[in-house]
C-alpha cells in the first residue's frame, strides 16, 4: 500500500473528525460566544487535553510504536500481544493514580497553573475546578485509546484509530443541540459539555478496543510489572511525552497568560479549531503513518528507503500546507465571519479571532513539518533530542508571550506559538541533515522554491478576488450566500495554486506517483488491511 493511500486513509478519517469539530465550534460560538462560560469550559478542558498529549499521543506514538513494531518483527503477533499486555497493566495502574492525584490537587492547579487570571473571581474559579474534575478521567480513556491506536497503526489497521476522535465531536454536538433545544443558559450548556467529554472518552476507547480485537489481538490484564520491555518503553516515553505535547504545552502557557483578559481564552480556541483542520488532516496523517513506516524500514536495514520515505513526506507536507497557510492569512476574516458570526458571537469577536487565525496560518507549515521530522528521531529510538528542542521552543514561546501580551493581547500569544513552532522545525531539520539521517536533495529544495512561487501567485489572485466577493460575505447576507462566496474563493485559490504548481514544475503527477509509492520490504509480511 502506497504512502499516499495511507496518508489518505488517516487524513480522510481525520478530515471527518475536523468537519464535526467545525460544527461543534459553530454551535459553541452561537451558544457561548467569547463570554465567561466559554472561558471556563475551555480552561477546564485544556488541562486533560494537555495531559492526553503528554502521556498518551506523544509518548505512545513516539515510544510504543517502534518497540511494538520490533516485537512483531522479532516474535510475531504473539510476542507483540505479550508486550502490549505488560504495558497495559503498568499504564492502567499509573493512570489511575495520576487521575486521583490530579483531581485532589485541582483547586491548586486551577489557581496557579490552568487559569491564574481567574483568581479574582471566586465563582469562575470554582466552576473551572468542578468542570476540570469531571473531565479529567478523559485522560485515562484517551491514554489507553492511544496505546491501542499505536497497535492498530503498527498492524496496518489505520481506520479505526483515525475515526475514533469523531465520537468526541459527535457527543459534544449532541450535548450542545440538547442545551439549545431546551433553552439552557450558558452555565448549564457548559456542564452538559463537560459530561459529554467523559462519555466520548469511553466511546473512543470502545471503538479502538473492538478494532484491536478485529486485528487479532485480545488484550488481557496482567499484574503491573517492570519488565525490561516496559523499562525501555518508559525510558523512551518520558522525553517523548514532553516532545509530543509541544503544541499543548505552548497553548497551556498561552492560556495561563490569556486568562488575565476576559474572552481571550475562547478567542484563541476558536482560531485554533480552524487551523487544526490542515494541521490534523496533513500533520496527523503524516505523523501516524510515517513512524511505523520508518521504524519498519530501519529495523529491516533499508536505510536508503527510510531516507526516501522521510523526504517524500516533507514534500507532501509542503505541497499542501504552503497554500493552506496563505489561504488562512488572506481569508481569515471571511472564514471566521461565515463560520462563527451569529448568536452571541459579534463582529468585534470576528475581528479578534480572524487576526489570531492569520498569525496561526504563518506558523502552520512549521507545525506540520514538526510532525514529519520528529519520526526521524523516534524511529531510531532517540526521544531525547526532540525533547531538548521542545524545551528551547517552550522557553521562546513563554518569553515572547509574556512580552507581547501586554502590547497586542491575544495576537501576541499566537505570534509566540508560531515563532516557537518554526524554531523547533529548524532545529529538527538541521540536526537530521547534520547527522546524515536526512539526505539533502537539491531537487526537493528546487521544488520547494517553486511551490512558494505558486503560493504567492495564489495569494495575489485572492487579493484581487476578495473585493468582488466582499458584498456577499457581509453579516447581513444569508448564510448560504456567505458559504457559496467563501467556497468560490477557496475554489479559485485551489485552481490557481495547483495549475501554477504543475505548470512551473513545483509538482508533477509522475513525481508524486514515483516518489510516494513504495513496496514493503520487511521480512515478515504485514497483516492484511482492515
Amino acid at each position: 500500500m502506497s504512502l499516499a493511500r495511507k496518508f489518505a486513509t488517516v487524513g480522510g478519517a481525520t478530515l471527518g473528525s475536523r468537519i464535526f469539530g467545525f460544527a461543534r465550534e459553530t454551535f459553541m460560538a452561537a451558544a457561548l460566544g467569547t463570554g465567561p462560560m466559554a472561558d471556563v469550559f475551555y480552561a477546564a478542558f485544556r488541562f486533560p487535553n494537555l495531559f492526553r498529549r503528554l502521556f498518551a499521543e506523544g509518548a505512545f506514538n513516539a515510544a510504543f510504536v517502534p518497540l511494538f513494531s520490533k516485537e512483531i518483527e522479532a516474535n510475531g503477533v504473539d510476542g507483540a500481544k505479550r508486550f502490549s499486555e505488560e504495558v497495559f497493566g503498568v499504564l492502567f495502574s499509573a493512570l489511575l493514580i495520576i487521575t486521583i492525584a490530579m483531581q485532589l490537587a485541582m483547586p491548586w492547579l486551577v489557581r496557579w497553573v490552568i487559569a491564574p487570571g481567574f483568581a479574582d473571581d471566586a465563582e469562575k474559579t470554582a466552576l473551572t475546578v468542578r468542570m476540570a474534575i469531571v473531565m479529567f478521567p478523559y485522560l485515562m480513556c484517551m491514554s489507553l485509546t492511544a496505546m491501542m491506536s499505536g497497535m492498530l497503526n503498527s498492524l496496518h489497521h489505520f481506520f479505526a484509530a483515525a475515526i475514533a476522535p469523531v465520537f468526541l465531536n459527535v457527543v459534544m454536538i449532541a450535548a450542545l443541540l440538547y442545551g439549545l433545544w431546551v433553552g439552557a443558559d450558558p452555565r448549564e450548556i457548559a456542564w452538559y459539555l463537560s459530561w459529554s467529554v467523559l462519555v466520548a472518552g469511553v466511546l473512543q476507547l470502545g471503538v479502538v478496543y473492538v478494532g484491536v480485537r478485529h486485528a487479532g489481538i485480545n488484550i488481557g490484564f496482567r499484574r503491573p510489572k517492570m519488565t525490561p520491555n516496559v523499562k525501555r518503553l518508559l525510558w523512551l516515553a518520558v522525553p517523548a511525552a514532553i516532545t509530543g505535547g509541544i503544541t499543548q504545552i505552548n497553548q497551556i502557557i498561552g492560556q495561563a497568560i490569556a486568562s488575565g483578559k476576559e474572552g481571550a481564552i475562547a478567542a484563541l480556541q476558536y482560531a485554533d479549531r480552524i487551523y487544526q483542520l490542515p494541521l490534523g488532516v496533513v500533520g496527523v496523517a503524516v505523523g501516524v503513518v510515517l513512524l511505523p513506516e520508518l521504524s519498519r524500514a530501519l529495523k529491516g536495514g533499508h536505510v536508503k528507503e527510510a531516507g526516501n520515505i522521510q523526504n517524500r513526506s516533507i514534500e507532501f507536507v509542503l505541497f499542501l500546507t504552503l497554500p493552506a497557510a496563505a489561504g488562512l492569512w488572506m481569508l481569515s476574516d471571511a472564514i471566521i465571519r461565515v463560520l462563527y458570526e451569529r448568536g452571541a458571537f459579534s463582529a468585534e469577536n470576528t475581528a479578534v479571532v480572524a487576526s489570531i487565525l492569520a498569525i496561526y496560518g504563518i506558523g502552520l507549515p512549521g507545525f506540520v513539518l514538526i510532525k514529519a521530522l520528529q519520526p526521524g528521531f523516534y524511529a531510531r529510538e532517540d526521544t531525547k533530542t526532540p525533547m531538548r528542542f521542545t524545551m528551547v521552543s517552550v522557553v521562546i514561546n513563554s518569553g515572547l508571550a509574556i512580552t507581547l501580551f501586554p502590547m497586542i493581547a491575544e495576537r501576541g500569544i499566537a505570534t509566540a506559538e508560531a515563532a516557537a513552532g518554526w524554531i523547533n522545525t529548524i532545529l529538527l531539520f538541521s540536526t537530521l541533515v547534520w547527522r546524515g539521517d536526512l539526505v539533502w536533495e537539491w531537487a526537493l529544495a528546487r521544488r520547494t522554491a517553486l511551490l512558494l512561487v505558486a503560493t504567492g501567485v495564489m495569494a495575489a489572485a485572492l487579493f484581487y478576488a476578495l473585493p468582488y466577493a466582499s458584498p456577499w460575505l457581509q453579516p447581513g447576507s444569508h448564510l448560504l450566500t456567505q458559504v457559496l462566496a467563501l467556497a468560490c474563493l477557496l475554489g479559485i485559490a485551489m485552481v490557481v495554486y495547483f495549475a501554477c504548481a504543475f505548470a512551473i514544475g513545483g509538482a508533477d503527477l509522475g513525481m508524486i506517483r514515483r516518489n510516494i509509492k513504495r513496496k514493503p520490504k520487511s521480512a515478515v509480511p504485514p497483516p492484511a488491511e482492515s
